[in-house]
């Protein structure tokens, strides 16, 4: 088997890990190296550091070239490049992305520690994301021209405990205050928001694999079993899931792992 990592992981930005269960709090780059080592101590694994630039090949006969030059050959490829993240366009946002501006309540929520939360609308699932981080602080939704809930909806917000703030947001300041285009300055523990999504490499559509939309963003598709439209190749983890969480992703590697040896051991199941 050959790992080709680019060292672009989607958790790149932040510190600390939550959510993942033996590994919660440890910089994401340790849970990675350790990994790593994992993975090398079987003699039948080579790692090249570098990134994927082209597949040529089919089933049972796959080459890979990397952008150094390097190849990898192989019966099956499976793709979990990850995703990247397209944040609202407001100034301070990216700056403290991973750090104080976050995008998964089940990930972050409990450990601003029931303080101040804002939630940056950047489209509908803004409202659910508001709803959900009531159970970990005072939650504003910031809607930012971006959102325009119904009566139904704001009720709905109302009920959970949501204050709704309408005013444009200028920018993003210290640690997580926002400063509204009116001048006021509101102060939070952490800025939840809901980037747009898209495969962090081109590789799935230039090797001709289809592709699918979701809610927030496109993803790779795939069938039960992890197989994409393309014959002998697979994909796993948030490029091709809707829910997104590291837990969540490795799950999904392990289950696309066995289909890919069923698929060597049984051809034509």
């Amino acid at each position: 088997m050959t790992v080709i990592d680019a060292g672009q992981r989607r958790n790149r930005f932040t510190t600390h890990a939550h959510g993942f269960l033996g590994q919660d709090g440890k910089d994401p780059a340790a849970i990675w190296a350790e990994a790593r080592n994992q993975l090398l101590a079987y003699p039948s694994v080579t790692w090249i550091d570098g990134h994927a630039e082209m597949v040529a090949g089919d089933k049972d006969g796959f080459t890979i070239t990397t952008k150094a030059g390097a190849v990898a050959s192989g019966r099956r490829l499976l793709l979990a490049t990850g995703l990247a993240d397209q944040l609202p366009e407001v100034d301070g946002l990216a700056a403290r992305w991973g750090k104080t501006v976050l995008h998964c309540p089940y990930c972050d929520g409990y450990e601003l520690g029931g303080r101040a939360i804002g939630v940056l609308a950047s489209h509908a699932n803004a409202l659910h994301q508001a709803e959900l981080l009531t159970d970990w602080g005072t939650v504003t939704l910031l809607l930012n021209d971006a959102v325009a809930p119904d009566g139904a909806q704001r009720n709905a917000l109302a009920l959970r405990g949501v204050v709704v703030e309408e005013t444009p947001v200028a920018t993003v300041q210290n640690k997580a205050d926002v400063l509204l285009s009116d001048g006021r300055v509101l102060h939070f523990a952490g800025l939840f928001t809901t980037t747009r999504t898209s495969p962090a490499s081109d590789l799935a559509a230039r090797a001709g694999c289809a592709l699918a939309e979701t809610p927030s963003g496109t993803q790779i598709w795939t069938d039960d079993t992890k197989a994409t439209s393309v014959p002998g190749i697979y994909a796993a983890g948030d490029v091709a899931r809707g829910a997104h969480s590291v837990s969540l992703a490795v799950a999904d590697g392990a289950w696309a792992g066995m289909q890919i040896h069923r698929s060597l051991v049984w051809p034509q199941g």
